[in-house]
């Protein structure tokens, strides 16, 4: 598709350069004053967004197979609005480190993953159930008996672990994931909730279960281990 092709394949690090003091003030003190000179900013700088946008989801086109140029063009314009909006919020903190178009050329591949991922779960369901965790050794795994046994107690370690010191919201995250392989912010979309809040839920997770195996001696004790956490509620919303 020439449209979505066309913008090239210049990776990002080699837009980066020091921001001049020019390059900073014509940006952020055009796009902070209301007036005809927002105006033509806010153009110029949705412009250069979409253009991101649309190489960025023509580099993850093969996740949505099947999807016509004119949707695959709809996502990156979808993108390019979001991260403008979402670009706009934080424009305060913007310190001039890089040119301010490398920086705005962030929002924009952000924005068009979470487009092009969200388009490739629709329809597709996510299950919220509680579970029983059951790991094992894949059969394609070609391991020696001593292996095998040593995997099949960590794994039955792990499973124990899961059921023990995780709640059901916890595990059904962590299940959804890390074994499920859905994107946080399908995910985050599905549960009405942020991404913020999911990646501080994994956090939790994966403190608690090396906690637990580090007790029950399947992982070395952390250097820094200052105890198993008090027990507090984490943001959890029901499915």
């Amino acid at each position: 598709m020439t449209m979505l092709g066309s913008e090239g394949t210049v990776p990002l690090a080699a837009t980066v350069a020091p921001a001049t003091a020019t390059d900073r003030l014509d940006w952020v003190g055009a796009l902070g004053v209301p007036g005809p000179a927002r105006e033509l900013a806010l153009r110029d700088l949705h412009a250069l967004l979409l253009r991101a946008a649309r190489h960025q989801v023509w580099r993850m086109r093969s996740l949505v197979p099947g999807i016509g140029a004119g949707a695959l063009d709809e996502l990156a314009n979808g993108a390019a609005d979001d991260a403008l909006v979402a670009l706009l919020s934080k424009l305060g903190t913007f310190e001039g480190r890089s040119r301010f178009t490398t920086w705005a050329y962030k929002f924009a591949v952000l924005e068009a993953a979470v487009q092009v991922r969200k388009q490739a779960w629709r329809g597709r369901e996510v299950s919220f159930e509680d579970v029983t965790v059951v790991f094992g050794v894949r059969g394609e795994d070609r391991v020696g008996p001593t292996e095998e046994l040593e995997a099949l107690d960590l794994a039955a370690a792990l499973g124990r672990a899961m059921s023990e010191v995780l709640t059901s919201y916890q595990r059904r995250i962590a299940v959804a994931l890390l074994v499920d392989e859905v994107p946080i912010d399908v995910l985050a979309q599905r549960l009405a909730t942020t991404r913020g809040a999911l990646y501080k839920t994994l956090h939790v997770v994966r403190a608690r279960l090396r906690a637990a195996l580090a007790d029950s001696g399947h992982l070395p004790p952390r250097a820094d281990a200052r105890g198993p956490e008090p027990a507090r509620p984490v943001e959890e919303v029901s499915s």
